[in-house]
């Protein structure tokens, strides 16, 4: 089984190491920065081999080159964002595949937060790290895309088994819940997943990750019944 350890950085971002016991391998997902992700390693014996990128934000590749430098990992991201990701050494679209011991992680193109924002779906370990394309409760901004794209996005995430864990990139959980309560109020699972949620930041503890169920109850941008709908959710979210 898979290991996943989530590491706070920033403000609100998370950084998630994921580590195969039975090969040894270790994956950093979307690094922020380097320090607390090589500092989290070592206290666990893991070894560095691989990063992999979902987009090209600062927040989610500003330690790559330091940890490369430190492990000579090989660092893995969207083909489509090449020109923005200096430190890429292997360029993946729509479709491939990348491995960790004998898992793998399908590539899924899912362009609007960026233009070549992609995510991993390891289908057999039941987990999808999506970046910041699906929050809990929310989605990503939408910096290059188009509301088009994003609800593209979200239908298809919303396919998965709904026991997929969902690893996403910040800490926004509870904004986005309060928010949802103005679009559906009388959602009694958003309702009771919101009162738990503020309970957990109370305590200083994380949200996530969640589950492709859990936002198919709860999350109203993936809830949208159509673009305009989404567009619309999307903005007043913006506005907010």
């Amino acid at each position: 089984m898979l290991e996943v350890v989530r590491i706070p950085v920033l403000s609100d971002n998370y950084v998630w190491l994921l580590h195969d016991p039975r090969s040894q391998e270790t994956v950093v997902i979307d690094p922020a920065v380097a320090d607390p992700v090589l500092e989290a390693a070592a206290a666990r014996g893991w070894n560095i081999g691989q990063i992999w990128n979902t987009h090209w934000h600062g927040d989610h590749v500003g330690g790559n080159a330091a940890i490369k430098a430190a492990t000579g990992c090989v660092i893995t991201g969207p083909a489509a964002e090449a020109e923005k990701i200096a430190t890429l050494d292997r360029l993946v679209g729509e479709g491939d595949s990348v491995r960790i011991g004998d898992h793998v992680a399908t590539v899924m193109a899912v362009p609007a937060h960026t233009a070549g924002h992609i995510a991993y779906h390891l289908a057999a370990a039941q987990m999808a790290f999506v970046g910041d394309t699906l929050f809990a409760m929310g989605c990503g901004r939408l910096f290059e895309g188009t509301a088009a794209q994003m609800f593209a996005n979200l239908q298809r995430l919303a396919n998965l088994p709904e026991d997929t864990a969902v690893y996403c990139a910040h800490e926004y959980t509870l904004s986005n819940g309060r928010f949802a309560l103005t679009v559906e109020p009388d959602n009694a699972a958003l309702v009771e997943r919101v009162a738990a949620v503020e309970a957990l930041r109370a305590r200083d503890e994380a949200t996530v990750p969640t589950t492709i169920g859990l936002e198919r109850a709860t999350n109203i941008f993936m809830r949208a019944r159509d673009v305009a709908q989404l567009t619309e959710r999307r903005a007043a979210k913006d506005a907010a």
